[in-house]
């Protein structure tokens, strides 16, 4: 049975999908249950691997038998296992979070809504388990299609964002499967393996390198990497809550994970940084990045549109780290793709707490929140300090990594970028922190005797945000085992 654990990393939510779906027209009241229980068995199939991975070295899964290049092959190895596990426990923890917003808000399309979580669950563990470069773009459409749909089911303004999200990532999926197209042409094969043998054949050839740039420009896209973010505000500001702690979390990463798969196993680092000055103007891309997102962050009056820009300036982080090029740089992207996607979940789902209890997430609204929701701004303040980047929180690792990298590879202005940011965060959080905590500011403020009752969100809410803060404490003091036995064992000999 555990020789087809990477199969079922797959079919397990692709299959739920089509049960869930047709048990809306049996049963309504299972649709719920056999969704969790479909993604907690395959975040147990996960972790079985992620193991097996650990004790034995890469799986390699050939899809029906067929053998590679012909047939496609499942890869897990050191560098999507722990992916594969952060992505499927986000999922989960998210789902329980956002029980009574689905059931509130979906309550006629519940089995309809359910399906496409799980089938946005199938494309985004399958990019990251995926050894085809053909496949890979098969499981972003799937992946990207329902999160489109996961998006435009929200009101007011969600169907346009989702709308101008599906042009956008429309036009960076086109981008990548050009890519593909130039990659065939040149090698004749689409498995991943296979080209990579083939590439020290072909090194001085301007077609690969052509289709190197189209495939990241295409990549770049869809992970919202300045100048090209416009549609990741609007997109996830305006999803519904449960939409939202999915995809902003999972959609930039899983992309961030593409581009270091295709650099790494695709092209091979020797390609892929042999051209210092394509490296040099990413690098900068990725400064202007994380100064941009920080300082539009700064600018932002609601708490989920502030999120948003920390997002794009976290993108910038984890391209800017990959393109360095050195051990460091990709040590710290790669486990800042964990860890960011931990803690922008701890924050989606505290948000997403905020505006059940408040209807508000607008800065004024958020005066007297410790007294009100203590157990929710726990969770908040933890990520907050994730983000910020300090110690033992996980974020602080994970930027650790990132600046050596810079100074490594004598990019300072990336280094610089990384200290404004943590800067920048420092002001956002202690500004929501002073308002929640200290406003309104009357006379005689901090001595009353009765302060504001205690109204917080439902415990289903509660429960999984006090688990996912307290995991960036974990990812923090296992910092040093997911880097050294699983991370840096993923990174080719070539890279120094």
């Amino acid at each position: 049975m555990t020789q087809h654990f990477p199969a079922l990393l797959i079919i397990i939510p692709l299959l739920s999908a089509l049960i869930v779906s047709a048990m809306g027209w049996i049963d309504r009241r299972w649709c719920f249950p056999l969704a969790v229980a479909s993604l907690a068995g395959a975040l147990a199939v996960s972790v079985g691997l992620c193991a097996q991975v650990m004790a034995a070295g890469p799986i390699v899964y050939k899809m029906a038998g067929w053998r590679p290049p012909i047939g496609i092959v499942y890869v897990i190895d050191y560098l999507n296992a722990p992916v594969l596990v952060v992505i499927l426990a986000v999922a989960l923890l998210n789902l329980i979070s956002a029980k009574t917003w689905i059931e509130r808000d979906f309550a006629e399309k519940l089995s309809a809504y359910l399906a496409l979580y799980l089938m946005f669950l199938s494309g985004m563990v399958g990019i990251v388990a995926t050894g085809d470069a053909f496949n890979l773009y098969v499981l972003l459409e799937i992946g990207s299609l329902t999160g489109y749909a996961l998006i435009g089911l929200g009101k007011e303004r969600a169907p346009l964002s989702s709308l101008n999200y599906l042009f956008m990532g429309t036009i960076g999926a086109s981008f990548y499967l050009l890519g593909i197209g130039y990659i065939y042409i040149a090698t004749g094969t689409l498995n991943m393996a296979d080209i990579a043998r083939l590439m020290p054949k072909l090194a001085g050839s301007g077609t690969l390198f052509l289709a190197l740039v189209i495939c990241m420009a295409g990549l770049f896209v869809k992970m919202a990497l300045f100048p090209l973010h416009g549609w990741l505000p609007n997109a996830y500001s305006n999803a519904p809550s449960a939409s939202a702690g999915l995809i902003a979390p999972l959609t930039t990463k899983v992309m961030i994970y593409a581009m270091v798969r295709v650099g790494l196993t695709v092209f091979t680092p020797e390609f892929t940084f042999s051209r210092a000055l394509l490296s040099e103007a990413i690098v900068w891309l990725a400064v202007a990045a994380i100064v941009t997102g920080s300082l539009l962050a700064l600018m932002q009056r609601r708490l989920s549109r502030m999120l948003t820009y920390i997002i794009v300036a976290e993108v910038g982080y984890m391209v800017g780290g990959f393109w360095l090029g050195n051990k460091a740089g990709v040590t710290g992207a790669t486990l800042h793709i964990i860890n960011d996607a931990a803690m922008t979940l701890t924050l989606f789902m505290a948000v997403s707490a905020i505006v059940w209890k408040l209807g508000s997430d607008r800065f004024e609204d958020l005066q007297g929140l410790f007294g009100k929701m203590p157990f929710t701004m726990t969770g908040f303040v933890l990520a907050a300090l994730a983000v910020i980047g300090i110690p033992p929180t996980c974020g602080f690792f994970s930027k650790w990594y990132l600046i050596s990298g810079g100074i490594d590879a004598g990019q300072w202005g990336f280094v610089a970028a990384l200290l404004f940011s943590s800067l920048v965060n420092a002001v956002l959080f202690f500004r929501i922190f002073e308002i929640a905590f200290f406003e309104p500011f009357a006379e005689g403020h901090g001595h009353h005797d009765h302060g504001p009752v205690m109204s917080e969100a439902p415990v289903t809410m509660v429960v999984p945000l006090i688990l996912a803060a307290l995991s960036l404490i974990a990812l923090g003091l296992y910092t040093g085992d997911i880097v050294t036995k699983l991370i840096q064992l993923a990174i080719p000999a070539g890279i120094a």
